[in-house]
């Protein structure tokens, strides 16, 4: 893995879960990832990585992990029994710098029951002439919102 090589197949490899567990791809499957990224690796040893990758990206994810955090947490994997190389840490960690936001966007985007506030507008009224003075200066606000959900907008 201290190749270059090796760190590019291991961002490809993170992409392709993210595109497929996060941003519903469902074109990205485990045997389009490892005959395009690990084509002489035992099926045994890719699930086997593939399964961990998934786990710790998993755990990044909802933690939502800042700098700080994700620093510590690959740390402390690298230095477990059967964790993770340095350099896999170091790949992991830019690859979640790159992708946090987009990442978070559709976790969250993913998560909502219910409908979301799109837009808002308002304005209030005064009447300022009228012919029973009762009506004037009585104010009225008019407000505009679209609300929809997961990009289905409705004009309330």
């Amino acid at each position: 893995m201290a190749d270059a090589e090796g760190a590019k197949r291991l961002t490809g490899l993170l992409n392709g879960i993210a595109q497929s567990s996060y941003y519903g791809n469902a074109d990205i499957t485990e045997e389009l990832l490892k005959s395009e990224l690990y084509p002489n690796l035992p099926a045994d040893q890719f699930r086997a990585l593939l399964e961990k990758m998934r786990g710790l990206l998993k755990s990044i994810v909802s933690a939502d992990m800042d700098i700080n955090q994700i620093d510590a947490f690959l740390t402390a994997q690298a230095k477990k029994q059967g964790g993770i190389t340095t350099e896999q840490a170091a790949v992991i960690a830019k690859f979640w710098k790159n992708h946090k936001r987009k990442i978070r966007e559709s976790v969250v985007s993913q998560s909502r029951l219910e409908n979301n506030l799109k837009s808002m507008n308002w304005r209030i009224d005064l009447k300022s002439q009228s012919r029973h003075t009762d009506q004037e200066n009585s104010p009225v606000a008019i407000v505009e919102m679209e609300i929809g959900k997961n990009d289905k907008i409705q004009h309330e």
